[in-house]
């Protein structure tokens, strides 16, 4: 039986990916890395509320078998380029640090659709620089979830992501072909193909939203 760590748990798809690990009995221990508490008394959880900039000095107790990484932020909820930074590539990265150094082989994370780390969009480029940073790490089996707009009930209301996706439900039906993988994903859908990879593998490191899809599908 395996033993999971989540950062990122008290989040939309991190908190369907915990449900999940959680009726999944592979799994012994799920170990939450979590600037708040899950609020879940679940006995294999073990919950560890610290500051997530401060990561590494937690890495004695960063041990296990995977690593899901469900870290990430937006604009409107942090402005601030800096923090936005230390959020969405410091958090993923240090994270595949400590798990190189503690013989994890197993590294799952969340990123974007058109992650690019030469993107002149601040965003993309962000993605883009976490994505090829983790990968440094050489971590046996990495694989890059990268989803397009994520539909899903968030707890705070963002008013254009709110619309945005109304908008995306309307055209998703329009992107057929190759432009499928711009299609929105539900977060369970990530949440599954995420579970289902960390089980079975992938023939890729990089996973974009159609193929995230595909994978959930399939099952």
């Amino acid at each position: 039986m395996k033993t999971a760590i989540i950062l990122g748990a008290t989040g939309l798809t991190g908190g369907m990916l915990l449900n999940r690990l959680l009726k999944d009995d592979s799994y012994s221990v799920i170990k939450l890395f979590s600037r708040s508490t899950t609020g879940s008394s679940d006995p294999k959880i073990e919950e560890h509320i610290i500051d997530l900039f401060e990561l590494e000095k937690y890495e004695e107790r960063f041990t296990g078998d995977e690593v899901f990484c469900c870290i990430g932020t937006t604009k409107a909820k942090t402005p601030d380029e800096k923090t936005y930074h230390k959020i969405d590539y410091g958090i993923p990265v240090t994270a595949a640090r400590l798990a190189k150094r503690n013989g994890i082989e197993k590294f799952l994370v969340i990123s974007a659709l058109g992650a690019d780390a030469n993107s002149s969009i601040f965003y993309n480029k962000t993605k883009g620089e976490m994505e090829r940073d983790v990968l440094k790490e050489n971590i046996p089996e990495t694989y890059i979830f990268e989803p397009s707009l994520i539909a899903g009930e968030r707890k705070e209301k963002r008013f254009f992501e709110s619309l945005g996706k109304h908008l995306m439900k309307i055209g998703n039906y329009l992107l057929v072909g190759s432009l499928k993988k711009y299609r929105s994903i539900h977060p369970d859908t990530i949440a599954k193909a995420m579970q289902i990879v960390a089980a079975e593998g992938y023939k890729n490191c990089r996973i974009e939203s159609d193929e995230i899809k595909a994978i959930a599908d399939h099952d």
